[in-house]
């Protein structure tokens, strides 16, 4: 066998295995987020909303890293749901405040039992789980980011 192109083997990627993870999980997300009517990006978004209240849309794309033309649809959306509303700064109108409001509030009480109904399909200790979760946060570190 060739063992010049080993690296070219889709079991030596480091891609692969995050690619199908990333897809499954969240997929397996779907029968809970249904029920109240959100896909996943939505989900994370109102996340983040319930931990700050308000922030900038730019500051929440980096969050999330999503840049701007992903996430103006999301927050279109969760505002015609009534979860958030947008306002433009009074000081500096380039930037928009997102804010979640109180429906968007009542919403954290039905989502509160998804991270432990997910966290039992994937087959982890939950040392294992914060090894992996550190490590997966020091690769996105390391790749250096930057969204417009």
């Amino acid at each position: 066998m060739n063992e010049e192109y080993d690296l070219l083997k889709l079991e030596n990627q480091l891609c692969f295995p995050l690619y199908a993870c990333s897809k499954e999980i969240i997929r397996r997300y779907k029968p809970y987020l249904d029920p109240l009517d959100l896909t996943y990006t939505q989900y994370i978004t109102m996340m983040v909303m319930w931990e700050k209240s308000e922030i900038t849309i730019k500051g929440l794309g980096k969050i999330l890293y999503l840049d701007s033309g992903t996430l103006t649809p999301v927050l279109k959306k969760l505002e015609t749901k009534g979860y958030i509303s947008r306002e433009r700064s009074q000081e500096d109108e380039r930037n928009v405040f997102v804010t979640i409001t109180e429906k968007g509030q009542k919403l954290k009480a039905a989502a509160a039992e998804i991270p432990i109904k997910l966290g039992a399909c994937v087959k982890l200790l939950p040392e294992e789980f914060q090894q992996l979760q550190k490590l997966l946060h020091q690769v996105l570190s390391g790749l250096e980011i930057n969204l417009p």
